[in-house]
């Protein structure tokens, strides 16, 4: 794995707290030279201090992701700091609560450019370059929101999941022909700090999760690391994940009556 990110450039966005932090992190440990993109630029720069002072190779660029000019600015500071990029990881996620009937449009809109959008605006920016090259790697950050449909106060959340799952596949069939990885990771219960980026609308009932242990954003980014260098396509952070997947596949009923039932014991 060390060998393989050696030299790499590698281009993280979401990169100042919690996955995103982590696995610019291991990246950089591993011998990649990293550029760091976020909104927050305090945090981004204290990310990028701390991966310098550990000898490693770093540049941070504040960078709204639902921003075209933005993307396409982080790309030719990435060219200008290291050269050709090698790994692109989108992980820009934000989140909005509510009953279905609560969630404004415009709520909507907002959330499908970020968590969506971005993904594709990183794809048009960067998978040019990869083809001429015939070499790449793209790390789509969705959820295990996006695997199955617990999270019922959170549509649009799931929704843009949901596709960025199914966008990423269709993009990894289209990819690894020519030589270009694609990684789908599906967090699911992280200790980050999304609940920063959440909006409410009206009073919000129970909040439904997926029956899975809490990680640690270290433990996600190694999972990053090892999948990159197996060109492993689905990520979810849980292996208990799987086990609920063919669950649902062997009786797809069955699993929305489960679903609803506890939610009524909530």
């Amino acid at each position: 794995m060390t060998a393989d990110l050696a030299g790499r450039v590698a281009v993280v966005t979401g990169a100042a707290s919690g996955i995103g932090r982590s696995t610019a992190i291991a990246l950089a440990e591993a011998g990649a030279r990293v550029v760091l993109a976020d909104v927050n630029e305090e945090r981004l720069g204290s990310c990028v201090d701390h991966i310098v002072a550990g000898g490693g190779r770093a540049v941070g660029r504040r960078c709204d992701v639902a921003e075209d000019g933005d993307v396409a600015d982080l790309h030719e500071v990435a060219l200008s700091a290291f050269g050709p990029v090698d790994l692109v990881m989108s992980n820009v996620g934000v989140l909005v609560m509510g009953k279905p009937t609560d969630i404004p449009i415009d709520a909507w809109e907002r959330i499908l450019d970020v968590n969506l959008l971005s993904v594709v605006r990183a794809i048009r920016e960067f998978l040019p370059s990869m083809l001429d090259r015939q070499t790449g790697h793209f790390v789509n950050t969705a959820s295990t929101a996006g695997l199955w449909g617990y999270g019922c106060e959170r549509l649009p959340y799931v929704a843009t999941k949901a596709a960025v799952v199914t966008m990423s596949e269709a993009l990894a069939v289209y990819c690894r022909p020519f030589g270009i990885g694609v990684t789908c990771l599906c967090p699911g219960p992280v200790r980050t700090n999304i609940a920063e980026q959440m909006t409410v609308y009206g009073e919000l009932g129970p909040i439904s999760s997926p029956p899975l242990p809490m990680l640690e954003p270290e433990a996600v980014a190694r999972q990053v690391l090892e999948a990159v260098a197996a060109d492993r396509f689905l990520v979810p952070t849980n292996p208990e994940v799987h086990d609920i997947l063919r669950h649902r596949a062997a009786d797809p009923e069955g699993f929305i009556r489960e679903l609803v039932e506890s939610r009524r014991d909530q």
